[in-house]
């Protein structure tokens, strides 16, 4: 008896044996077909104008500065003071040893005196260093979206210049554009394109150091990008931020408006008291570091004091902060194994099965050399 799929192979078999020349002529006429067809660049050109735009625009998030510029707390503060010009350089994905040696190398570097163990002022020392290296970024990032701006190279910027590279960067024509201006004839843009470009005027005049005349240098565009970089621009962006969240207009910020949630982030008061997170975050940050003189009241000259990246003192209370996180001995110092156990929060990744990194080092004493006084990477 010859089973029925024998039989049905063997009828088949010398079509089978042309499946594979079929298969490839059919490839061959999809691949002609798709190579005929115009190539759809939509989707490239928008990644291009939106690389454009976010090079011009100035940033809504600023490394190193406690605030966001909608006066959200920046969430990765204590990693981007901790890991300056390193942040994103720990992966969850990397080779875990590798990873505790890195975190390792920084503790060596800012244990100045070899004790393992940081102290507070090892630590305000360190945060300094790692704000100025995001300083040093930022000005590197604006001299190239300067050059971007500033075509003619006279080393100015014009708003009118500016406002050309804005809108082709949102999709309309450059030459038209230009043209509307020089003829002073009425541009026809949206009505929120009109109001990010009336905020972002607001924005150049402030950056305009006197005698105003609406020229940036490369200096001032920096100030325009990163406010943090100039005292005046600070001044303005806190100025800003008193200004959304103040609600009886008494232009300084009480607990309850500071930990308010913004309008249309709940649909209702209920869904806003869920979210404890938020008002507990923002309560203790109101209460512990930004109302210095504990009156319940936080003014313009205490925000812009908070959020000045380069004030020593503010440094020096956050490095005690982020010792306290982690102090677990109570000793007001930070030691190897503390680190290591609380990566999460100096880094962003979760680095450690820290129950498997002591059995690796003794309390991480195996990632050191030298008897303690060096931390190597392999």
């Amino acid at each position: 008896m010859v089973w029925p799929w024998v039989a049905m192979a063997s009828r088949w078999g010398p079509l089978i044996g042309l499946a594979p020349c079929c298969l490839w002529l059919l490839g061959a006429v999809l691949l002609m077909d798709a190579s005929a067809r115009p190539a759809n660049h939509s989707s490239t050109r928008e990644r291009a104008a939106n690389r454009e735009e976010n090079e011009i625009l100035p940033p809504d998030h600023l490394n190193g500065v406690k605030l966001e510029m909608d006066g959200h707390l920046n969430r990765g503060f204590h990693q981007e003071v901790f890991l300056g010009k390193d942040l994103g350089g720990f992966d969850e994905d990397a080779e875990p040893r590798r990873s505790r040696r890195k975190l390792m190398v920084i503790f060596s570097k800012v244990d100045v005196n070899t004790d393992r163990k940081i102290s507070a002022k090892e630590m305000q020392r360190w945060i300094m260093e790692k704000t100025a290296e995001h300083f040093q970024e930022a000005m590197e990032e604006s001299k190239t979206h300067f050059r971007a701006v500033d075509p003619d190279g006279d080393g100015h910027v014009s708003w009118d210049e500016y406002k050309v590279k804005f809108l082709a960067s949102k999709g309309h024509s450059e030459k038209e554009v230009a043209d509307a201006i020089r003829l002073n004839e009425e541009l026809k843009v949206d009505e929120e394109t009109q109001e990010v470009l009336e905020n972002l005027k607001d924005r150049w005049y402030q950056a305009d150091s006197p005698p105003a005349d609406l020229l940036l240098t490369e200096e001032e565009f920096l100030s325009f990008l990163h406010p943090e970089h100039s005292r005046g621009m600070l001044r303005f962006m806190v100025k800003e931020i008193v200004r959304d969240l103040d609600q009886d207009g008494d232009k300084q910020l009480s607990l309850p408006e500071f930990i308010s949630l913004p309008v249309g982030t709940v649909e209702n008061q209920q869904g806003q008291d869920i979210d404890d997170n938020w008002v507990k975050d923002r309560k203790k940050e109101f209460e512990e570091l930004i109302d210095s003189n504990h009156d319940g009241i936080v003014t313009a000259e205490e925000l812009e004091s908070y959020m000045d990246p380069m004030n020593e003192y503010n440094a020096l209370n956050e490095a005690k902060q982020m010792i306290a996180v982690a102090d677990e001995n109570q000793n007001h110092h930070l030691e190897p194994e503390e680190v290591l156990k609380y990566s999460e929060f100096f880094t962003g990744s979760k680095l450690v099965d820290y129950a498997r990194s002591v059995h690796e080092g003794g309390n991480g004493q195996g990632l050191w050399e030298d008897g303690g006084q060096r931390c190597v990477c392999e």
